[in-house]
């Protein structure tokens, strides 16, 4: 369930450092010049505080204004025709430039003349936004933030420099995944300011490997994965440069040369041969750290770029590589936490009862997000007078506190019905009151119910749906109808209205389907639309046997950008 994510019962919000990718206005904070995000239209959504300073306006009088309308002017401090604004143009070009001789207004009215890089800048939600760098003075006019052919590859300006950090900032912070982290990195140096770039990493049992090896063809980044795989042990008094780095002690220059000695261990013999195979002549070789431990080592080299990097080098690939180790560290940090989450969520997901008669089937999809773990969760089991208890739910939030909390409503409702011979929307009731003051829970969705056999031999269900998507009733015909009754207030709201039971006699070789949000639920469609689907598919399905009905629904009617599915089907003798 989309919701608050780690909210306290009184609402606090608690976020782990993990959690999230940065916010624009975090990331901003990073970059050494003025600096502010728009949208596709052109509205300032996030400032940083050096803007504020330059211009002598408060964020909030930045925010929510067209950047146009209240910066840009004409060496007089006129207002600028959008035709006339080179900054303008860039935004529409929709493409890194940069450009000097412009002039934003300052708060008093006076203008100050500036010098600006614009280039394009994804947020953590995948919002395509703008980003825009800029500080006092005028150097030399440059319309294209692409390296210039007239000039030796590698060598950039400060202006160049600027804009390159704050696209290391915004482009590695948007991102919680390791893998993509590390593709973006090398995207972002090569070729720009070399023509090889080679990461090696230290995994969690302190083993350094060799993750990635990428060389610039041309527009192309061809990955070298004959020399990726396990490295040599870190040698603890090497002073050889990508040992010293793998031990966060210093970033150094390095060549060819530095590795014609004999080798003083292993790592020594696997660079002398990466610096044999590649033909790099001139290398810069930085460590990549955390706060709190060092995570590797990122190596620049140059083989067809001409020019050495020179000791001037160093600042700029340290400060890249800083920003690239605080990435990698979030990044690892937040899959460690989604990886527990799942491994707990997967271990407190039960297994089905066997019941005479009918068949059982569930199925789990955690979200492809990686910003998406937690509460949805199903259940069945035998009650004491020989009913079998169905459950779905959802509990808000997105996290390991979700999963937790999933965990303890599923063991009382287990308690609840086991002990209390009552009709599902008393039992539901007794939940609801206890989950603020026993649970870590704020809000969560559910349906429970009982499915009983007659001496006649037919099924009949009674359930209270508390704010969930209803049950799919589908008949071996094909005949799919929702079961709306029986609906009631979410679970936590702290209401205490009467929650209503409902009940059915299903036909034989019927098939009941209870299934949470993910399922149904996309972005830029209403809910009707996916419930739609979902009833389409189902009834075109009903022919299947139960798992390939299972499987095939949730490939069919699952949206592209899903949320975490559950999905438990029951079918009925027939």
């Amino acid at each position: 369930m989309t919701g608050p994510e780690g909210t306290d019962g009184d609402g606090t919000r608690r976020r782990s450092p993990a959690s999230s990718a940065e916010s624009p206005a975090g990331v901003l904070e990073h970059i050494g010049a003025g600096a502010y995000v728009v949208d596709d239209e052109g509205r300032i959504l996030a400032v940083n505080s050096r803007a504020e300073r330059l211009l002598d306006r408060a964020a909030a009088d930045f925010v929510g204004q067209d950047a146009h309308d209240l910066l840009h002017r004409s060496p007089q401090g006129e207002p600028l025709s959008r035709t006339q604004c080179g900054l303008r143009q860039a935004f529409h070009a929709g493409r890194p430039a940069q450009g000097a001789q412009e002039y934003f207004a300052r708060a008093d009215g006076s203008v100050v003349p500036v010098s600006w890089l614009i280039t394009p800048y994804v947020t953590g939600d995948s919002t395509a936004c703008t980003l825009v760098v800029f500080h006092t003075g005028q150097p030399a006019a440059h319309t294209d933030a692409r390296p210039d052919p007239e000039r030796p590859a590698g060598s950039l300006t400060e202006l160049e420099r600027l804009a390159l950090l704050a696209e290391t900032t915004t482009r590695l912070t948007s991102t919680l995944d390791v893998d993509e982290a590390l593709s973006r990195l090398v995207e972002l140096v090569v070729p720009r300011l070399a023509d090889w770039a080679v990461v090696d990493l230290i995994t969690e049992r302190d083993e350094v490997w060799r993750t990635s090896v990428v060389h610039a063809e041309g527009d192309t980044l061809v990955h070298r994965e004959d020399l990726q795989g396990p490295m040599p042990p870190i040698p603890q008094e090497s002073p050889m440069p990508l040992s010293r780095a793998l031990r966060g002690v210093a970033s150094t220059l390095a060549g060819p040369q530095t590795y014609r000695q004999p080798p003083d261990s292993g790592i020594a013999v696997e660079q002398r041969r990466l610096f044999d195979v590649t033909g790099i002549h001139s290398a810069v070789i930085a460590p990549l750290r955390s706060t709190r431990e060092v995570l590797g080592a990122l190596t620049l080299g140059r083989a067809e770029q001409p020019g050495d990097f020179t000791p001037s080098d160093l600042p700029l690939l340290e400060d890249i590589a800083r920003r690239a180790g605080l990435a990698l560290d979030n990044a690892r940090l937040y899959q460690r936490q989604r990886k527990v989450a799942e491994t707990m969520q997967n271990h407190l997901l039960p297994q089905m009862p066997q019941v005479p008669g009918l068949q059982m089937t569930v199925r789990y999809l955690p979200a492809p997000d990686a910003s998406q773990v937690g509460g949805d969760w199903y259940d069945a089991f035998t009650l004491p007078d020989g009913a079998t208890a169905l459950a779905i739910g959802d509990v808000v939030g997105h996290d390991l506190e979700a999963a937790a909390g999933m965990a303890q409503l599923r063991n009382m409702l287990r308690a609840y019905a086991w002990s209390q011979e009552e009709p599902p929307s008393r039992i539901v009731d007794r939940l609801d009151q206890a989950i603020m003051p026993i649970t870590d829970v704020s809000m969560a969705t559910l349906i429970f119910a009982r499915l009983t056999r007659a001496d006649d031999g037919k099924w009949q269900l009674s359930w209270t749906n508390a704010g969930h998507p209803p049950p799919l009733l589908v008949t071996r015909d094909g005949l799919a109808s929702y079961l709306t009754e029986g609906h009631g207030m979410l679970l936590g709201t702290g209401t205490r209205l009467p929650r209503p039971d409902a009940t059915v006699v299903l036909p034989p070789g019927s098939t009941l389907l209870l299934y949470t949000d993910g399922l149904i639920e996309a972005p830029g469609h209403n809910l009707d639309e996916g419930l739609n689907r979902l009833r389409q598919h189902a009834a075109a399905l009903a022919h299947r046997f139960l798992p390939s009905f299972t499987d095939q629904l949730l490939r069919r009617v699952r949206p592209a950008d899903y949320d975490d599915i559950a999905l438990l089907a029951v079918r009925l003798p027939g």
